[in-house]
């Protein structure tokens, strides 16, 4: 048995980049880095506001709704980047003046997702004079209809996909609109509403509103932390302009001079701020956004990232830890149920479907995100898992592999198969969709049809994309420091993975199903190493004298002492 490694293509530098470490160097190439500039990290190098189609129209709307002093409400969404999105916006408008907002979060077990009719008429009974979506909208065209019938003012940002229809409002901002010349057509809802609130700022700043007010004009780089953590939680592509706001809000992170709810949450998950990296932001304090959401109500996160007292924001992190402990192992027994029913199938590797449909009627909607995540990491198919909406209705949530755009492929079906799917949007990787239980077996079955058309001829194995080897001056804690330094790594601009093969010289179990190792380089060189959920079939197993690792380079922080260990992502015995 051997890891399916496939070593990244090195592309060439158009600058002669003085400085830059030679393995540095190669690892950004590979990742389409050509010039230093596309390296820099500065607000200075962020892409200019006025570039999103629709802000002028925006900005205009919301000032005179603010000059007027009109009810705003906030529409959020039930995940970390809506959080963010909506604590984002309130915490901006109240600091430019706004005495009237609220916000707004559809319950996803009540209401379902975005913009719908009944949120909007909630809002209105509350007394809303302007709706502000924030990470959804694009695709509610019945909730922007209702909203036009009640005689309220629409402010669309969102940064999902459009249809070929657009909901009527009065202004939409959204990277990714026909026409727009945004350059960064991956920024995450947080990101746009990060963008709409500076180019308010700055209208109201020339219009002298903040003198009249005898109010300081608002820093807003203050609100990074939170752009930063809806932007990775959303696993959206880590672009030019990406990397720039989560290197901005990773660095007031690590400084403390972050929202007391975002330190709360790091410290109840035993980590310090200042040692924070990307990836903590979406498997550490995402995970326990999302779970408020997920399981209860997404206005606990929120409110958790609003607190301005530090005990409050440390009462609501341990609430959001503890609902998220509890996610775990709703998704643990639903994916072990999962598991169970594709063995019962009998696939073996040539046999699966192009496409995995799974459905059980007590599974936990807020959950079947995660699970299908998971079941597609282990077969590395496109997959959806649906839970039961209510009578007759099922929700569905995609995930999918490299290649395959899950939302085109969903439209695709919509344009075939137009009396199937009710409702459906989404990204390149993940996307949502409802449907009618009774057409839940045919739409297995067209699934199945049009992902194995659109994966003709493609090897469906999972593979493991690497950096090479590393020579032993490599394998330390310097170069370690250098790479981590050198980020933020993401999606689509992945951290560095590298393998090889070591003499196994120690290996235990650690809380259960970990694998602490002792390694040794052929070098000579003795090496901590840990993998995380291996397979207990397997291991430990005194019999394996070499292994093949796939390992990420760690800086392990233990009482006070510093050291490098090898973070393992795939292995291998040899």
């Amino acid at each position: 048995m051997t890891l399916n490694i496939r070593y990244r293509q090195e592309q060439s530098w158009q600058d002669d980049a003085p400085g830059i470490h030679p393995r540095l160097k190669q690892i950004y190439a590979s990742r389409g880095i050509s010039h230093m500039q596309e390296l820099q990290r500065s607000t200075r190098d962020l892409a200019h506001y006025q570039q999103l189609k629709g802000m002028s129209q925006a900005v205009s709307v919301l000032a005179d709704a603010l000059v007027q002093g009109r009810q705003l409400m906030i529409i959020g969404d039930f995940d970390a980047d809506g959080a963010t999105s909506t604590a984002l916006c309130m915490l901006a408008l109240k600091r430019m003046g706004a005495k009237r907002v609220d916000y707004l979060v559809p319950n996803r077990f009540d209401f379902g997702y975005g913009l719908s009719p009944q949120i909007v008429d909630m809002a209105h009974q509350q007394g809303a004079e302007l709706l502000i979506t924030v990470d959804n909208g694009i695709a509610c065209l019945a909730g922007a209809q209702r909203a036009k019938q009640l005689g309220m003012q629409l402010l669309i940002t969102d940064h999902h996909l459009p249809a070929a229809e657009l909901p009527v409002a009065d202004a939409i901002v959204n990277p990714n609109l026909p026409g727009c010349d945004f350059p960064s057509k991956n920024l995450a809802g947080v990101g746009v509403a990060f963008y709409l609130m500076l180019a308010l700022c700055r209208h109201l700043q020339e219009q002298g509103w903040f003198e009249r007010q005898q109010l300081p004009i608002p820093n807003l780089a203050e609100l990074l932390d939170l752009v930063a953590l809806g932007t990775v939680a959303d696993v959206v592509r880590l672009d030019k302009n990406n990397r720039i706001l989560v290197h901005q809000g990773l660095q007031r992170i690590r400084s403390g001079r972050c929202r007391p709810g975002i330190r709360a949450m790091v410290e109840v998950a035993g980590r310090e701020c200042g040692q924070i990296v990307a990836s903590d932001l979406g498997f550490v304090l995402g995970p326990r956004l999302n779970a408020a959401g997920r399981l209860d109500d997404m206005a606990m996160g929120i409110e958790c990232l609003l607190a301005e007292e530090e005990g409050k924001a440390r009462r609501m992190a341990v609430e959001l830890d503890s609902l998220n402990r509890e996610r775990r192992e709703i998704e643990s027994s639903m994916q072990a149920e999962a598991l169970k029913t594709l063995e019962l199938l009998s696939f073996n590797e040539q046999e699966l479907p192009a496409g995995l449909v799974l459905y059980q009627t007590d599974w936990h909607q807020g959950v079947i995100g995660i699970l299908a995540g998971r079941i597609k990491e282990r077969y590395f198919r496109p997959t959806i898992a649906f839970a039961h909406q209510d009578d007759d209705i099922v929700k569905g949530s995609a995930r999918s592999i490299p290649g395959l755009h899950i939302r085109d492929l969903l439209e695709e079906i919509n344009s075939r198969y137009p009396d199937i799917i009710d409702k459906f949007g989404g990204h390149a990787m993940a996307a949502g969709l409802s449907l009618h239980v009774d057409k839940l077996a045919a739409f297995e079955q067209v699934f199945v049809q049009v992902a194995s058309e659109w994966l003709e001829g493609r090897q469906l194995q999972g593979e493991l994309l690497s950096d090479g080897q590393l020579t032993a001056s490599e394998v330390c804690l310097d170069f370690a420091q250098l790479l981590k330094e050198s980020g933020p790594w993401g999606q689509g601009f992945e951290e560095p993975l590298f393998d090889g093969e070591f003499e196994l010289l120690d290996q235990r179990l650690v809380g259960e199903k970990h694998l602490k190792m002792m390694i040794k380089h052929p070098s000579g060189q003795l090496l901590d190493a840990i993998a995380f959920n291996v397979d207990l079939a397997v291991w430990p197993n005194r019999q394996i004298k070499q292994v093949q690792l796939a390992y990420r380079l760690d800086i392990n922080h233990f009482r006070g002492k510093v050291s490098l260990q090898l973070l393992v992502e795939a292995l291998a015995p040899v």
